[in-house]
């Protein structure tokens, strides 16, 4: 158990055993204990911890929020505890203050844990889902792709830290509309080369892509296809393309550092019968009906304002049905026990009727959730870079990572939250500055690294390591955010917010700046030295922790 966590901990048993004591004497009159919560105040006059539960009992017992307050503090019981003292502040609200140099045991924390400090076991035992980018296989990656790509990566590392048995997973959409445009463009592309004089349709790809491919098919196999009808020859040119493309989205990942366990087909639900039994087990449920020659999906019986198709009239099934039969695939044949999805926002409307559906066949739709990822500008001299992926103009996510590197693409689309906009400045992500974030990270990391290897003779080993001769307010600011990690870790696996790891990243490495800035390490004195030298490992420990869950190096020269 982490400081942090034995803290917390120790304070809601005050404030529980508080609450008890003032039941139990008539004080207040409680029928039920509401949920404790405990927040870091942000101005250090306030104490370290801070409580809201007095505002939270006005209703039951009658008393106004600040008399609740006075009532609690009078029957906590502080002794041999780490709270030095207790104020009321505003309304009602507890501060606690903490007994001085509590952040101490953060520094033999990460000495004994190294690269497992921040990890914890909240999650043991359960298995997780994380689908994320899930882009059309009928082009290469692009720069569209990149954000949900780095979200998605730096959630599941987030969910492994804390327990999780994490399947990454790319949801293959081989089947479907885009797919019949997809053969109609390869079709089309193949005809012309063959020397036809035939229009390309107007809603196929146009990318230089599938010009390529049928150039690489023809040199490989001639004119050997030519007589053959168009709708004989397309299963035939999709094949190809499709497992050229697949190929080439598993190299653009890879060198984007994301590997997938599961490429899973949309066909195969298909092939294997599923789509026909979700099907069957709606209609069971009494869930389907049948208007104007398709299948509907009562969605309006979960809280939808209206249904959905589930079958065309035409007989083929809607991306929709798809869907219910894939999340049904992982719920019940694979057993996973939370699933999370990244979609763009063009997708928000999807979300609560999926949960319906699987509501209907009998899973928790509370373990199934979306991470919603807002549009990315991304800016080259000012000026916004405009992409049209059925035009052949996106900005490949390769491109994108040969003009930035895979550190600066990753650290920069997880600067904001998912479900916020903003713009990806490509002449900021290479300046070597401290105004570039990831950057400024980095740094802080070689620096510690190059002070290391300059003093590390210079250590009197005869010396005990004595954390107290560390006393300086930049010092203790430092300590507390190594001891901040745990917390921040399930914090973003709690919210679904990968950002928070590197917003940490960002205040480590300004509150190690501004103790390198305070506090020369080189000193006369050796103890004093040697503590210092403990805490500036400790920090490098832990940016490498930091930044490792974020997928980026920490290199030890800049």
């Amino acid at each position: 158990m982490y400081i942090r966590e034995k803290i917390t901990k120790q304070i809601k048993t005050i404030i529980g055993d508080a609450l008890n004591q003032t039941v139990e004497s008539g004080a207040l009159t409680i029928e039920t204990m509401p949920d404790l919560f405990l927040e870091i105040p942000r101005e250090k006059e306030h104490g370290e911890y801070s409580t809201n539960i007095a505002m939270q009992l006005p209703k039951q017992t009658k008393k106004a929020p600040r008399f609740i307050a006075e009532t609690l503090v009078a029957n906590m019981q502080i002794a041999d505890s780490y709270i030095e003292s207790i104020e009321i502040a505003g309304p009602g609200f507890i501060n606690f203050k903490l007994k001085p140099y509590w952040q101490y045991a953060v520094l033999a924390e990460v000495a004994d844990l190294k690269a497992d400090y921040g990890r914890s076991q909240k999650n043991a035992g359960k298995k997780f889902n994380l689908e994320f980018i899930s882009a059309n296989p009928t082009g290469p990656m692009h720069m569209g792709n990149a954000r949900g790509g780095a979200i998605g990566d730096i959630l599941a590392a987030v969910a492994d830290w804390t327990g999780y048995a994490v399947t990454r997973e790319f949801y293959i959409n081989d089947a479907g509309n885009q797919i019949v445009k997809f053969g109609d463009s390869l079709d089309a592309r193949y005809r012309q080369l063959m020397g036809e004089d035939i229009p390309f349709p107007e809603d196929g790809y146009q990318g230089e892509d599938i010009t390529d491919h049928m150039k690489a098919f023809i040199a490989a196999n001639g004119d050997v296809h030519r007589l053959l009808t168009p709708e004989e020859r397309k299963p035939i040119l999709i094949d190809y393309a499709l497992n050229k493309n697949l190929s080439q989205m598993r190299s653009d990942l890879e060198a984007y550092g994301i590997r997938y366990d599961v490429w899973f087909s949309e066909q195969s639900l298909y092939d294997s019968g599923a789509i026909e039994k979700t099907i069957e087990l709606l209609g069971k449920g009494g869930f389907t009906y049948e208007q104007e020659g398709a299948l509907w999906f009562k969605a309006t019986e979960f809280g939808s304002d209206k249904d959905d198709v589930l079958i065309r009239a035409n007989g083929l099934p809607t991306y929709f049905m798809a869907d219910i039969a894939y999340h049904m695939d992982k719920f019940i044949n694979r057993g996973f026990d939370r699933c999370i999805n990244v979609w763009g926002a063009d997708h928000h409307g999807h979300v609560a009727r999926l949960k319906g559906a699987l509501t209907a066949v009998g899973i928790d739709a509370s373990n199934f959730e979306v991470v919603i990822m807002q549009l990315v500008r991304l800016l080259r001299n000012g000026e916004v870079a405009r992409m049209s992926k059925r035009q052949g103009k996106a900005i490949a996510l390769t491109d994108l990572i040969d003009e930035v590197g895979v550190d600066a693409t990753r650290f920069f689309f997880n600067l904001r939250s998912p479900d916020s906009h903003f713009d990806f400045d490509l002449d900021l992500a290479i300046e070597q500055s401290n105004d570039n974030p990831v950057f400024y990270v980095q740094y802080a990391h070689a620096r510690i690294c190059s002070i290391i290897r300059q003093m590390t003779e210079e250590l009197d080993q005869t010396i005990p390591l004595d954390y107290s001769r560390l006393v300086e307010k930049e010092e203790l600011n430092l300590m507390e955010i190594l001891a901040n990690f745990p917390d921040e870790i399930l914090t973003a696996e709690d919210k679904l917010d990968p950002s928070r790891i590197t917003r940490y990243a960002i205040d480590l490495a300004a509150a190690f700046h501004s103790f390198y800035n305070a506090c020369h390490v080189r000193v006369d004195d050796k103890a004093l030295m040697k503590a210092r030298v403990a805490l500036i490992e400790a920090t490098k420990q832990v940016i490498q922790n930091a930044l490792g869950i974020l997928g980026v190096s920490a290199p030890e020269r800049m």
